[in-house]
């Protein structure tokens, strides 16, 4: 199985001149602390992608210091890409690989992944930190996906 995760709780939009560069909130970095846990618990043993957006690496930054594993950079995880190159990331992984993304290229990639016969296992779950369980056949077809929860914290 591989583990597809949207970033952790960040700051406004308005508060970097370049959203490329928006951090985590403390919030996101207590959820960041929390999924690493979560993920090591399911079966996360890397190698660990992430957008290039600095939200998305500092949401992997916990569970790479506990895995002692960097972190690799895949252009395909960022905002508003198309949706093709994901596809491909996600059929090419190896086993236990953790990609983290944004809130507008999960739900498409989900929605791809099950017009390919993907089938969801219980209630999606869109929200910042929310990490998706896809389990794949022999041949690297996702045939299940399971949304875990994001880890219960407290706003900024």
């Amino acid at each position: 199985m591989i583990f597809v995760v949207r970033h952790a709780k960040a700051g406004s939009r308005t508060d970097a001149a370049d959203d490329s560069g928006r951090r985590l909130s403390r919030a996101g970095t207590a959820q960041s602390i929390a999924l690493s846990e979560m993920l090591i618990s399911a079966g996360a043993v890397g190698p660990l992608l992430s957008s290039p957006f600095a939200r998305c690496r500092q949401t992997l930054e916990p569970l790479a210091g506990r895995l002692g594993v960097g972190i690799g950079i895949d252009p395909s995880l960022g905002e508003a890409q198309p949706i093709g190159p994901l596809l491909e990331l996600v059929h090419g992984a190896s086993e236990g690989t953790v990609l983290c993304s944004h809130g507008d290229m999960i739900p498409d990639l989900m929605s791809a992944l099950q017009r390919r016969g993907c089938r969801f296992v219980g209630e999606p779950n869109w929200k910042k930190a929310s990490t998706w369980v896809l389990a794949r056949n022999a041949d690297g077809e996702v045939t299940t996906a399971r949304c875990i929860a994001p880890p219960d914290v407290l706003d900024d």
